[in-house]
């Protein structure tokens, strides 16, 4: 008898741990239409800067998908995120990962992996996504994607996984760029105060499986990148504007699109990149990765913070280095202009 009630014990509890065991591995899996985006951001950038070993022959196409995800499954989510990327393209180079676990905190960055086969990039959180609470990141990528022939041309696709309340794609042709075509025209478009030239399109309430394909083509001469020739002009006869160095982009929005800036900075004073959308100033987020951020550990995400100068000057008690990447912070978007002075101060 006691065997017989074991038995039916055992083949209850196998037939319950079949139900159980699958929904348990749901929980971990990444369905990117139950993580519905209240913003987007996504900056297309040829020859905006060189990783490290790349070729200077051969143009660069740094992409960065600036974005924020509510977990909408129903359950808190402890699994790896997945967001697509073109791994299979020619030249593709994982650049960053990162979240923004705090509001006006810097990013974390985050160990990574890419699955060329399933074509995404991966990772998981530094802590459990709760059902119903949102989610900030950031995902950085270079490919060689563009073609060099009488002009230089790429495409840009980008195939919508999941909804999206705001959806925002920003181009920014290189800087001395001639001949510019973008295909879909872009109903926006303007220049930063060092004349590079940017072209913007929005999207709101985008639904599931949409697609957004472009096409750029420019003339240009060298493959000098834009980052370097922003330090070889000369900058506005002020304290703000002693040149950059880095590379990348970072910091989107902390809201949910809208009539909102995409970045906010306070006051009337817009310092950096800029574009005027329906009368609003926008702070676009280039920027270089943060210092104080964690060293990711996976072998492709490499690391390209300048070396700071630890003696400092004799007269002005201001290292160049700590200088400039102060102004490459606050033209990048890192830190706003109340925290660059109070920088600038502890460094006189």
């Amino acid at each position: 008898m006691l065997k017989k009630k074991l038995l039916a014990l055992f083949l209850i509890t196998s037939f319950l741990a079949s139900f159980i065991i699958p929904n348990a591995y749901a929980e971990t899996t990444f369905q990117p239409e139950k993580f519905p985006y209240t913003d987007m951001q996504i900056q297309i950038m040829p020859e905006f800067d060189y990783p490290e070993g790349w070729a200077k022959d051969t143009p660069s196409l740094l992409v960065g998908q600036y974005g924020t995800f509510t977990n909408k499954s129903g359950q808190d989510f402890d699994g790896k995120v997945e967001i697509t990327v073109p791994a299979n393209e020619k030249g593709f180079q994982a650049y960053l990962v990162a979240e923004f676990p705090e509001d006006n905190k810097p990013e974390v960055q985050r160990p990574f992996d890419v699955d060329k086969e399933k074509g995404v990039i991966s990772w998981k959180p530094s802590k459990a996504i709760k059902n119903n609470e949102s989610y900030r990141f950031v995902v950085e990528y270079y490919t060689s994607a563009v073609d060099v022939k009488d002009k230089r041309s790429f495409t840009y696709e980008y195939n919508n996984p999941t909804e999206i309340g705001t959806l925002d794609l920003i181009f920014y042709a290189p800087m001395d760029a001639k001949e510019i075509t973008l295909e879909p025209k872009a109903p926006n478009n303007t220049k930063s105060e060092y004349g590079e030239e940017l072209f913007y399109y929005q999207y709101k309430d985008v639904k599931v499986g949409e697609s957004y394909k472009y096409s750029f083509s420019y003339q240009k001469d060298g493959f000098k990148s834009t980052l370097d020739a922003i330090n070889e002009k000369q900058p506005p006869n002020d304290e703000n504007h002693t040149g950059v160095n880095g590379t990348a982009t970072d910091q989107i929005s902390g809201g949910s699109g809208g009539d909102r800036p995409l970045i906010g900075i306070g006051g009337a004073v817009v310092i950096g990149i800029a574009i005027i959308i329906a009368g609003v100033f926008v702070y676009l987020g280039l920027k270089g990765k943060s210092q104080s951020a964690p060293k990711a550990s996976s072998s492709k995400a490499t690391n390209h913070h300048p070396k700071k100068q630890v003696v400092k000057k004799e007269n002005k008690s201001i290292s160049v280095d700590d200088k400039k990447e102060l102004r490459k912070k606050l033209l990048n978007g890192k830190i706003d202009q109340e925290t660059y002075d109070e920088e600038m101060k502890k460094l006189i």
